[in-house]
């Protein structure tokens, strides 16, 4: 049988993983907010690091690195 690869969201990718985004379920302001800053369909995102109490997380997007909120990440789903 062949690898069954689901989707999952961005809040759960762990330090020093990376991930494609597949899709953003965000709307309005936000969705427009993580597309100016790279979170795009087809992107590559690494999680680089956490908070000490876990939130927000940083993340690697197209070499820059930025902090979002885990409310906000869920909105993102990506597949490592």
């Amino acid at each position: 049988m062949g690898d069954f690869v689901l989707d999952f969201p961005l809040c759960c990718l762990g330090v020093g993983k990376s991930a494609v985004v597949k899709s953003l379920s965000a709307h309005g302001a936000l969705r427009r907010r993580l597309s100016d800053i790279g979170v795009v369909e087809g992107a590559t995102v690494k999680c680089v690091g956490r908070s000490p109490l876990g939130d927000p997380a940083a993340y690697l997007v197209r070499g820059a690195v930025i902090a979002i909120r885990d409310c906000d990440s869920r909105s993102v789903l990506v597949r490592g």
